[in-house]
């Protein structure tokens, strides 16, 4: 155990104590990269996923890319309105559950946390994937080992994350910041070289010759919605209001400003480039496989230090974009285990004031989900955005009955828009996605609202359970002590000491696997005078587990209020390694006695010099 513990404190640090916690608020400079690289980072993909949409009907239809994107940023800033709103109403955080739970109820306060906790497991899926996929842009030679790497990416995540809030946002910062001060610059340079790039030819060919469906409406919507990735993670500030520093409501929202504006800036940027350079999107498992954002900086600079650096860029905060999940997901777990629907040491704070509990649960469910779907950014992606747009609807609605109770009639429009507005998106997805994929998320929306009503039936019927009635008392108890004696020597003392301390109804157990050991251990035990009755117990099956449970069970049957202790004497050796040579026998007695009731297995150490 003490190496494991060295082993913590050289990956996560020391302890940090509850009085430093304020010391851990985030400025704005560092709640951004945090709280806003999922949003930020989605840019590297979302105009890809528009126009792979619209591929299916050829690529002359790439026309409508950029007219996809400005409704997508009309309701970028729709949404980041309303979040705007719930920050300042709801100081405290909790974003979606908090609001829905409060204004629409507990069942769709439920709903909203289960959409956004499955979106967040998704979030570092697909995030770490496409960051992974921007590094073989540009060394194609790792595509065998994406798993793996993905892999190693989130552990490294999730181990910063457990270091602190503060540190993630130093480690964070440099990276999301070079991707966007990169991207804009890409995307300026860009326009000003637009009239002499125009006239180039594709990328590449078109894949789908055949037209695999006809160009049409429904394909709009399909389209639309693949694109609205780009507004995942924007509803992170509302849920970490309390991770900045004070005044928190005005720097989460002046924070949840810059990142919508950033967002939209680079956005349409990037669907103007990719529709007027004729990019055109390749196969994920294609050899010399490029992003569409690769793809454009190819196009604009060529394959050189800008290509590279930004390739670097994009993988780094793609990876990163995970973190807004290791923000969000734990302190969410938090929430809704605090209103007993999740286990209760989710809302437990490590020992770095970080919700540690929840970043390895995230880790672990995200590492399985990339190995189910084997790293394919393309196969994970139709099952992302439909929870987070389900959280989006109940929050903004939430938000309007907020308001009409407030009485802040002015500003309940923004909400009933933006509502509506995500509600249509919400169902454009489920519907257009439901054989890519979508029903996943659904019959996994379903599980995770079962598992919040089992968990809660269970922690109310322990406090009914718990809960002292009028006429309980403290009743006197009689005690009987089974000390198990494997032979008789120095190290057993000690036990015989605190066996005798407890009670005066002590009994020696000695497990006899042949009857001349037996006669030994008699001799003895009489020669050194212990006081103690010994009992001797045949183990025709060379048990020594069998023996003393049996002894238990008629012991508790012939009193069945009297309270059994087993006390099993233990050698701690000087050195780790030696205890392999040892043998604890109270860890299969507490496995074979832990069903019976008034039973108590202790051990009583004797340290080896």
């Amino acid at each position: 155990m003490a190496i494991l513990n060295r082993i913590k404190r050289l990956l996560v640090g020391a302890p940090i104590a509850s009085k430093h916690a304020h010391h851990q608020r985030l400025p704005k400079i560092f709640a951004l990269p945090v709280f806003a690289s999922d949003a930020l980072s989605s840019v590297a993909y979302a105009t890809e996923q528009t126009m792979w949409v619209l591929a299916m009907a050829g690529t002359v239809f790439f026309g409508y890319t950029f007219t996809i994107s400005i409704a997508i940023v009309v309701l970028i800033g729709l949404v980041s309105t309303s979040y705007y709103q719930t920050i300042h109403a709801y100081p405290q955080g909790g974003g979606s559950y908090i609001v829905a739970s409060s204004n629409l109820g507990s069942v769709a306060g439920r709903v909203a946390a289960a959409s956004l906790l499955i979106d967040y497991v998704l979030t570092v899926s697909v995030s770490v994937t496409a960051g992974v996929l921007a590094l073989v842009s540009m060394a194609p030679g790792i595509q065998p080992y994406v798993i793996e790497i993905d892999i190693l990416c989130v552990a490294v995540v999730a181990v910063v994350n457990l270091r602190g809030a503060k540190e993630s946002g130093f480690v964070f910062a440099i990276p999301t910041y070079s991707f966007v001060l990169l991207l804009l610059f890409l995307v300026a340079y860009g326009l000003v070289r637009l009239p002499s790039l125009i006239n180039l030819p594709p990328t590449g060919p078109n894949h789908f010759e055949g037209h695999l469906e006809s160009f049409g409406l429904f394909m709009v919507l399909r389209a639309f919605a693949n694109g609205c990735t780009a507004l995942t993670g924007i509803e992170a500030i509302s849920d970490g209001v309390q991770a900045f520093q004070k005044p928190e409501s005005r720097n989460a929202s002046a924070t949840l400003s810059m990142m919508a504006v950033m967002l939209a800036a680079m956005f349409l940027g990037t669907s103007w480039l990719a529709q007027h350079l004729h990019v055109v999107p390749m196969f994920q498992d294609a050899t010399g496989y490029k992003t569409v954002i690769a793809l454009i900086c190819e196009r604009i600079f060529g394959i050189g230090p800008y290509f590279y650096a930004l390739q670097i860029a994009t993988a780094l905060i793609l990876v990163l974009a995970a973190n807004t999940a290791f923000a969000d997901f734990p302190r969410l777990c938090s929430f809704v285990a605090r209103d007993g629907f999740l286990p209760r040491q989710l809302a437990s704070v490590g020992d770095r004031l970080v919700f540690q509990n929840g970043i390895i649960v995230l880790a672990l469910l995200a590492s399985v989900l990339i190995v189910v779907f084997k790293g394919h950014t393309d196969k994970l992606i139709p099952l992302y955005a439909v929870g987070v747009f389900t959280a989006f609807t109940l929050s903004q609605f939430g938000m309007v009955v907020h308001q009409l109770r407030a009485g802040k009639r002015g500003t309940i429009a923004i909400s009933v828009v933006g509502g509506v507005a995500t509600g249509i998106v919400a169902i454009v997805i489920l519907v257009t996605k439901f054989t890519e994929g979508a029903w996943i998320v659904l019959i996994a929306l379903l599980v995770m609202l079962a598992v919040f009503k089992v968990i809660r039936r269970h922690y109310d019927y322990l406090a009914r359970e718990l809960s002292l009635a009028p006429d309980d008392t403290v009743k006197p108890m009689r005690t009987i002590v089974l000390l198990l004696v494997p032979r008789v020597h120095k190290g057993i003392l000690h036990a015989i000491a605190y066996a005798k301390s407890i009670t005066k109804d002590v009994r020696a157990l000695h497990v006899t696997l042949d009857s001349k050991g037996a006669s030994s251990v008699k001799e003895d035990w009489a020669k050194f005078g212990a006081d103690i009755p010994l009992v001797i117990l045949e183990s025709p099956y060379r048990s020594l587990i069998s023996p003393v449970t049996e002894y238990v069970d008629q012991a508790v049957e012939e009193d069945p209020q009297c309270m059994i202790t087993v006390i099993v004497p233990q050698a701690v050796p000087k050195y780790w390694w030696q205890g392999i040579l040892h043998t604890n026998a109270a860890v299969g007695l507490k496995l074979a006695l832990k069903a019976r009731k008034n039973v108590v297995i202790t051990n009583v150490r004797y340290f080896l010099k």
